[in-house]
């Protein structure tokens, strides 16, 4: 990219995973995390004084596991949050989707060889990369269970559909951590790639900060992660050498 962003004073980092920090990878599972990604986002993290959040659709369980080092970790779209390792997770009490939903999902999957069906908490995933034609009759499926019951949305993703609890998002995630410290009285920014990140970055443009698709602002998850590192490793002006941590960061 000729032109990359900068970021504000006191910034607030909201971080998508999947296709932001790492590429997208065929499966869920498949994903590779590069060896000095963790250690990268716990330096920035210290430098913003812990006002960095990687904010995903998967459980905080798995981005514990994927990202093992201290870090604030929003999962499910924004149900459950972690403020750090030592604290419980905070998870509202939510519905669960109709056993049958996820079995006529899983029917359907099963008829596309490819597709798959990844269950989370309160919801589930149809992936369809490896089953393009899946794409349509999911999307006719779900729409039509969805129709049965209220308490739930269906979410567009890159080459999925996801079912998910009402009223829970990236944005709502975003506006419940700015409201507490070390995020309040910072400038948001969030950065994502998909459509179930916009949420998140309207909740951050809302908050007088930036919301940024990845794909306009860095072009690829390599370009980004170089960007976070200069970020993490960029040296105080001589006039702001005493300045927090946090301040050395803005250009």
């Amino acid at each position: 990219m000729d032109t990359l962003p900068k970021a504000p004073q006191r910034a607030a980092l909201f971080l998508d995973f999947d296709g932001t920090l790492v590429d997208i990878a065929p499966t869920p599972d498949a994903v590779v995390v590069p060896p000095d990604l963790p250690a990268l986002l716990a330096r920035l993290s210290r430098g913003l004084d812990g006002a960095l959040a990687v904010v995903s659709g998967r459980p905080v369980a798995q981005l514990a596991a994927l990202l093992p080092v201290p870090l604030v970790l929003a999962g499910d779209h924004g149900a459950a949050l972690r403020l750090d390792a030592a604290s419980p997770v905070e998870a509202p009490a939510l519905p669960d989707p109709p056993p049958d939903w996820i079995e006529a999902a899983r029917r359907l999957a099963a008829a596309h060889p490819g597709a798959l069906v990844e269950a989370k908490s309160h919801g589930f995933v149809l992936h369809y990369r490896q089953a393009p034609a899946a794409g349509e009759p999911a999307r006719a499926l779900l729409e039509g269970l969805l129709g049965q019951s209220g308490g739930f949305a269906l979410l567009p993703a890159r080459m999925a559909w996801e079912v998910k609890p009402d009223g829970v998002s990236k944005g709502t995630a975003v506006a419940t951590l700015m409201a507490r410290p070390p995020f309040a009285g910072r400038t948001p920014i969030f950065v994502g790639d998909d459509v179930t990140d916009e949420a998140g970055m309207a909740a951050a443009r809302a908050a007088g900060g930036l919301g940024l698709r990845l794909q306009d602002a860095f072009g690829t998850p390599e370009v980004f992660r170089a960007w976070l590192a200069r970020l993490a490793d960029r040296p105080a002006p001589p006039a702001e050498r005493l300045a927090p941590p946090a301040e050395r960061l803005a250009p």
